[in-house]
C-alpha cells in the first residue's frame, strides 16, 4: 500500500463535459499541482484522465468524472510515495510523517474540487437549470 493514499468525491452542479475540458488542459495540471510532473496513462476524455507522477511524489493520480443526475461527480485519486525518501521506511515518525503529508494532499484536493466548483457552476444550486 502507498504511504500517500488519497480519496475524494465532490458534487459538480456542471455537466461531466464542462469539467473534462478544465482537465484536458496541461497548463491547468501544472497550477494544480506545481509539485508534480503528470504524464497522461490513460486519457478516458468526458470520463476522466490517468497521469504517472514523479517529482515530489512518485505513483499515479487520477480523476474520474462520472455523471450523476444534472451534473457530476469528480471522484479524484492519488496513491503515491515521496520522491525524496526510501519505500517501505519504518518507524512511528515515517508514520506520522506520511500521515501529515496525506492530510495535506486532501486538503489539496478538496482545494481543487472546490475551485472548480465555485469557477464553474458561478452559484447555480444542484437542480436549478442553468440561467
Amino acid at each position: 500500500m502507498p504511504s500517500i493514499d488519497v480519496v475524494d468525491e465532490t458534487f459538480l452542479a456542471v455537466p461531466p463535459e464542462r469539467v473534462a475540458t478544465e482537465f484536458a488542459d496541461p497548463a491547468l495540471w501544472r497550477h494544480l499541482w506545481p509539485d508534480l510532473d503528470l504524464e497522461v496513462m490513460t486519457d478516458r476524455g468526458v470520463q476522466g484522465i490517468r497521469w504517472t507522477v514523479t517529482g515530489a511524489l512518485v505513483g499515479s493520480m487520477e480523476v474520474w468524472l462520472e455523471r450523476v443526475l444534472d451534473g457530476t461527480v469528480l471522484h479524484y485519486f492519488l496513491r503515491a510515495e515521496p520522491a525524496a525518501e526510501p519505500v517501505g521506511k519504518a518507524g512511528a515518525r515515517a508514520a506520522r510523517r506520511d500521515r501529515a503529508r496525506t492530510v495535506a494532499r486532501q486538503r489539496d484536493a478538496k482545494a481543487v474540487a472546490f475551485g472548480l466548483k465555485r469557477r464553474l457552476e458561478q452559484g447555480r444550486p444542484a437542480g436549478v437549470p442553468p440561467g
